[in-house]
């Protein structure tokens, strides 16, 4: 909306000074020509905006111009900063938005904090890109239109069209009635019911979406902390799950953790390795969780385990023989 691009406007200029209409149009995602008429109604209202001619040029506002947008104190301020900084609001499709929310909690601070508040950005870092292995880590991608279109199905309780694409499948249209959001390491789900069964559909296979008119079928509340459980527990039981005993080096325990469904039982051997009996989905699972440990851990049961991973093995030696 202009008028939340018009706060957005005095915000930058008065936490960063003079900007050029180029930067300015860059901050807000609009041409240039739409900065100059945001700039002609901000002075048609009566803010103290001016222009500097030549080629350092570019706008601000008169030393000493406040606006007063919030109540929040210091450290309510800087929570919102800190917790603005992770990666949740891109999953939503808010990043635009969390953007806009950042510059008014700067500007919510006193004259003795905001110095800080502008050092909280280079001082934290949560969510980096790359591991200490300088492994890149994945965020699926969701297209805007789809995470817009969702998000106000959810938000109005509306009946919600959705082209999905499922694993080893075509992408096919469904009509869902959508439930709630959750976002896990960077991967955001739909909670939905479709006549009259849970599902759960990840965002970055929804190909399209369109909110419907009709009102959706779910209750007033939802515990979606519950639902979530729920669905993750019977989501874990499903499928051709194999349990599997292992060691594992204490230092890769957590990896080990991280990819299987389920440990089973754990105790500590006298080399100070774990043996630990994990279920994983199929017997794909299985393979790929213990070769990605190499020789981190081994292997103890079921045979058809040794045998897959021994086979992966001598073939990786004959070739680099």
């Amino acid at each position: 909306m202009r008028a939340d691009r018009l706060v957005s406007l005095v915000l930058l200029l008065r936490q960063r000074g003079q900007l050029s209409a180029t930067a300015l149009a860059s901050e807000l995602e609009v041409s240039t020509r739409t900065v100059l008429r945001d700039i002609e109604a901000l002075s048609a209202a009566g803010v103290p905006v001016y222009a500097e001619r030549g080629r350092h040029g570019g706008f601000a506002l008169l030393p000493g111009f406040r606006t007063e947008l919030t109540g929040l104190n210091h450290d309510e301020a800087l929570a919102l900063l800190v917790a603005g900084s992770r990666r949740g609001a891109q999953a939503f499709g808010l990043g635009s938005a969390l953007a806009s929310a950042m510059l008014k909690v700067v500007d919510a601070l006193p004259d003795s904090y905001r110095h800080t508040a502008a050092d909280v950005t280079e001082r934290l870092l949560i969510d980096p890109e790359t591991d200490l292995l300088s492994r890149r880590l994945v965020t699926e991608e969701v297209p805007h239109p789809v995470a817009a279109e969702v998000r106000r199905a959810v938000f109005a309780g509306h009946k919600l069209r959705i082209q999905y694409e499922a694993m080893d499948q075509a992408a096919k249209w469904r009509v869902v009635d959508p439930i709630g959001l959750v976002t896990v390491r960077d991967q955001t789900y739909l909670l939905a019911t479709r006549s009259g069964e849970d599902r759960t559909y990840r965002l970055s296979r929804i190909q399209a979406a369109e909110e419907l008119d009709e009102p959706a079928e779910r209750p007033d509340r939802v515990d979606l902390e519950r639902a979530w459980q729920e669905r993750s527990t019977r989501f874990r039981a499903g499928g051709d799950q194999v349990t599997v005993l292992v060691r594992v080096a204490p230092t890769r325990r957590e990896e080990l953790v991280g990819t299987a469904l389920a440990v089973l039982s754990e105790e500590a051997e006298a080399d100070g390795w774990l043996r630990m009996e994990v279920t994983f989905q199929d017997s794909r699972h299985a393979e790929w969780a213990l070769w990605q440990l190499a020789m981190g851990a081994e292997a103890l049961s079921p045979p058809w385990l040794l045998t897959a991973l021994h086979t992966r093995a001598t073939t990786l030696a004959t070739r680099y023989s």
